[in-house]
């Protein structure tokens, strides 16, 4: 994008994690778009500055009221000079130097229909119903998507009217899953089955495509077709040819219709989103409540003080006249209005890094918004006892001054000055951790700024760059808030560094929070604070996902207790012969890479004179035969390695195992994940062929001090002049066939080089060219993968954007006033898991002490059967089992073959379980125990510890 707004090519240097979030097509849908925000308090700037981090065409400020000295609790662009200024100028230059890309204005003018008629997207905070609701049918009636935000204490409220027929064009963000076909069935319905090697991930409702089917030519002529519930199937295939062998099958994105109510409709018939499922009757509550503040303020032209049981009982009969009836939790209420004043910097993050999500999701179309309301609150932040010797104004309004003294005697570890560093920072200044005279922020980063950093590291400015992280880090955050006692360290943690984070400086500290971007270190770190006896703040986003761990002592499992599986390597015989995937060409690039150009300059050096004799290693080629002398050597090399790759090396692999060979159990050898390779012929003016030999003439040559050359009609001029000799198959080659096979004379694979800025283009060559022959399967051809995508897979890329960062570490600083105030209910702590996509926002972590309990007798007396089991936790819960198990049995699973789910799907459960374990059951046995895996409405995984199924 240009300066100051203007639509032009985007930036990838800077906005390179965000577009392997975003993707290019809704980044260019959001640089056209022009956003007001009206309320420049705290919640108001967290959304201008993840809009501004996002790269929209315009932000628009506007705030008619002054700044006040409460504001600077949680307005981190607010200066204590600010104070009496209009809050949307003072902050105007402070958001502007975010992003040099959007164009920063704020405005004097009231709200009004022509002024709103100027933007797609117009977001109000803390703004009075009566301002809602007019705006709101304004912006209905002409196409102008509207978010509502506002926040009160550790309460928070979010609204979206994004018109009468929002299309959605990517529901999720994910890549289009894609699997290999073994069978699918005549009839109707058809029935696939996916080779059994991996799970599909297909779910029900998704739409696919076929390519490749042999025999039953029909599917890979028809459209999208819907998967049927249950059991993977699709339409009528009864009129089709007899399936033979192969076939893709790929998921497609299809577009979503969503109507939006205006927000007057909204009000009388919500559609609400549930947070935590552990407070599922609380939205509906806060709904009726937060009308009854509404009615309050109007009459009052104030908040309800805080702790005030006069003004507290006033909002609670308000709230019954508005709810006409239905069941109040008054309590709820009453809270509500006792933390009306109170404005609390990590709900804002919280609440805001969501509000600009949606924004971002109303503009480009990308990812699933909500509909319509989000409530949320963190009441579990409150003292577990004694609520009622709180006290008042800001923060102090919710939580009382005995907490705001410990908040600042606080001494805390920030370990990393990235994305979550900085918002770390930013709420430790507003929250004032580490304020008072006995407290102190500590940060430590090694790295130094770059300018992809700058989209959502937003403590740092473009005149930082190569400067140290936690320095600016530092002084940025103590600008937010002079009180703020922080230094800064560039020390790695680690075994090296233990001499200088020893004993005292551990002991020192009160807690710990991470900000890493690797496991080793989050792993390190949790290690030393379970021995310092330390509590730890852990965090982490992938893109639109992120989570929150808080440790506590002596109470909670650390984050050690529990890690992801291991990422599976790809078999070697995979990798070199039978490659059916896109990582698994990418794998093959980057060990090819390393082969040829990493590990020789690593083991040999250049500069020894027995490397220049080639008499270090005199078998190696690298250092002998294939040792260029001048420029022309190394294209030759170059030429002779292409016809051996990617010509001669499917030619011997094609003679020792013939298209047409069958196995002795009469399979043809080429079908199910080997993929039948085509030798390619090379050819200098096909622009992917020259581009390998360029890229790895220059690598070959840089090898050896040989100076190389762009120049791609002199280098193809060469290329006719070399002699590559003609292939020959060779006798008694054996080529391994299985993985096991190959696994028991190799080692495992080694470890692969980085894939750098430098490294991607000849890897991207390799990876390309080798694809050609193979025709390995991939989810989008354009020609082959998109390079973005391939970089990011070669390169092992974190995708990250701001907004997920802001939510992220709101949710952890919640976490940071419940250890500061010494909570020792393990109920009282919060596990998060959100991904902004689709939306899904808060969950309580299932612990060991949670289970469901099911009456397996139905009131008929008949057993529940397998098919009523799976429908009454979709119909209970919102949960569809994706497995079930008892004990070491695998009960169910959604990719089981089709005939056997079949069988299963009306059979009782107990018949099943002794069906499948072999043994009966006892006349002792009351209940049995199953675990579950399942997914939510989200698409979210969940391990349910297990199931109480009764049977007498």
């Amino acid at each position: 994008m240009a300066k100051n707004g203007a639509e032009a090519e985007i930036d990838e240097g800077l906005y390179s994690r965000q577009l392997y979030v975003l993707g290019h097509e809704a980044m260019k849908r959001m640089q056209t778009s022009n956003v007001l925000v009206s309320g420049l308090r705290g919640l108001g700037v967290e959304v201008a500055k993840n809009l501004v981090l996002g790269g929209v065409k315009s932000v628009t400020l506007h705030d008619p009221h002054p700044a006040a000295w409460a504001d600077l609790a949680s307005q981190f662009y607010l200066r204590e000079e600010d104070v009496g200024r209009s809050r949307a100028e003072a902050t105007l230059p402070r958001l502007a130097e975010l992003n040099s890309y959007v164009a920063v204005s704020s405005t004097r003018e009231p709200l009004s229909k022509e002024l709103l008629g100027t933007f797609q997207v117009v977001v109000l905070t803390n703004s009075p119903l009566e301002e809602q609701l007019w705006v709101g049918d304004f912006c209905h009636d002409h196409g102008i998507k509207l978010v509502v935000a506002d926040t009160r204490g550790l309460f928070g409220q979010l609204f979206c009217d994004f018109g009468d027929d929002m299309v959605v064009t990517d529901p999720n963000g994910e890549q289009p899953l894609s699997a290999m076909v073994s069978m699918v069935t005549k009839g109707c319905p058809g029935e696939v089955t996916c080779l059994d090697e991996a799970r599909h991930g297909f779910e029900t409702g998704d739409f696919v495509t076929f390519t490749e089917v042999e025999g039953m030519e029909e599917l890979n002529r028809c459209g999208p077709v819907e998967i049927r519930p249950y059991t993977f199937s699709i339409g009528d295939t009864s009129g089709y040819g007899d399936y033979v062998r192969g076939g893709i099958v790929t998921q497609v994105k299809m577009p979503k219709h969503i109507h939006f109510k205006r927000l007057r409709e909204a009000l009388a018939e919500p559609e609400m989103m549930v947070t935590d499922f552990g407070k599922a009757e609380r939205p509906s509550m806060l709904h009726w409540a937060w009308q009854g503040l509404h009615r309050f303020l109007r009459q009052h032209g104030r908040a309800p003080r805080p702790r005030h049981q006069g003004d507290a009982a006033e909002v609670v009969a308000l709230t019954k006249e508005v709810a006409a009836g239905a069941e109040l939790d008054e309590e709820l209420v009453r809270e509500l209005a006792f933390q009306a004043t109170g404005d609390l910097a990590p709900v804002n993050a919280f609440i805001g890094g969501l509000a600009a999500q949606e924004v971002m999701k109303a503009v480009s179309g990308k990812f699933t918004p909500i509909t319509q309301w989000l409530y949320f609150d963190a009441l579990e932040c409150l003292p577990e006892e004694n609520r009622d010797t709180l006290r008042y104004d800001g923060q102090i309004a919710v939580f009382g001054a005995e907490l705001q003294a410990k908040l600042g005697a606080q001494k805390y570890f920030v370990v990393g000055a990235g994305a979550i560093g900085c918002e770390l920072l930013k709420n430790f200044a507003m929250v004032g951790l580490g304020c008072g005279p006995e407290g102190s922020v500590t940060v430590t980063d090694m790295d130094t700024i770059e300018k992809s950093n700058l989209n959502r590291q937003f403590l740092f400015r473009p005149w930082d760059v190569t400067k140290l992280k936690s320095e600016r880090a530092a002084a940025a955050a103590q600008e937010m808030n002079p009180a703020l006692r922080v230094s800064s360290r560039t020390d790695r943690v680690g075994p090296d560094t233990e001499r200088v984070y020893d004993d005292d400086f551990f002991e020192g500290l009160d807690g710990v929070a991470n900000a890493l971007d690797n496991v080793d270190a989050r792993l390190y770190m949790d290690r030393r604070c379970v021995y310092y006896r330390k509590p730890l703040l852990e965090s982490g986003t992938l893109g639109t996902k992120g989570n929150v761990q808080v440790v506590i002592p002596f109470l909670s499992e650390s984050y050690s207790s529990s890690q992801d599986p291991p990422e599976k390597a790809i078999p070697i015989c995979t990798l070199k012969n039978f490659p059916n995937a896109i990582e698994h060409t990418l794998q093959w690039a980057r060990d090819e890479f390393e082969g040829l150009f990493k590990q020789p300059a690593e083991n040999e050096s250049p500069k020894d004179p027995k490397f220049l004799e080639g008499t270090l290693h005199p078998h190696n080629p690298f250092l002998v035969s294939d040792r260029p002398r001048a420029w022309p050597d190394c294209v030759a090399w170059a030429c002779r390695h292409w016809h051996r790759q990617y010509s001669n090396n499917i030619r011997q692999l094609l003679h020792n195992f013939p298209p047409g060979q069958k196995t002795n159990s009469g399979t043809l050898f080429w079908s199910g994940p080997k993929r039948c390779p085509h030798p390619l012929v090379f050819d200098p003016d096909n622009p992917l062929h020259l581009d390998y030999v360029v890229a790895a003439a220059n690598l070959f040559a840089q090898s050896y001090g040989i100076a190389g050359s762009r120049d791609r009609a002199a280098v193809a001029e060469l290329l006719r002049h070399v002699r590559v000799p003609p292939f020959a198959p060779k006798a008694g080659v054996r080529i391994h066939v299985s993985d096991q096979e190959l696994q028991s004379a190799n080692a495992a694979l080694g470890t692969a080089c980085g894939g750098t800025g430098a490294h991607m283009d000849p890897t991207w060559g390799f990876c390309g060219t080798f694809r050609l022959g193979f025709g390995a399967i991939s989810q989008t051809l354009n020609p082959f993968f998109c390079v973005p995508q391939s970089k990011l897979i070669a390169g092992k890329i974190i995708p990250a954007i701001a907004t997920t960062t802001a939510a992220v570490v709101g949710l952890a600083c919640l976490e940071l006033f419940k250890l500061v105030q010494g909570h020792r209910r393990l109920s009282s702590y919060k596990n998060a898991f959100l991904n902004l996509a689709l939306p899904f926002y808060y969950e309580v972590e299932w612990t060991l002490w949670d289970r469901f309990e099911v009456q397996g007798l139905q009131p008929d007396g008949q057993e529940m059967t397998l098919r009523q089991f799976l429908a009454y936790f979709k119909k209970e819960h919102r949960l569809e089992i994706t497995m079930l198990s008892q004990g070491v049995s695998m009960l169910y699973s959604f990719f089981m073959p089709a005939a056997k789910l079949r069988e299963r799907h009306d059979q009782p459960m107990t018949e099943i379980v002794t069906r499948v374990s072999k043994k009966k059951l006892g006349r002792h046995v009351k209940a049995l125990v199953f675990e579950l895996c399942c997914n939510d409405d989200s698409d979210a995984d969940i391990e349910v510890p297990y199931v109480r199924y009764t049977i007498r």
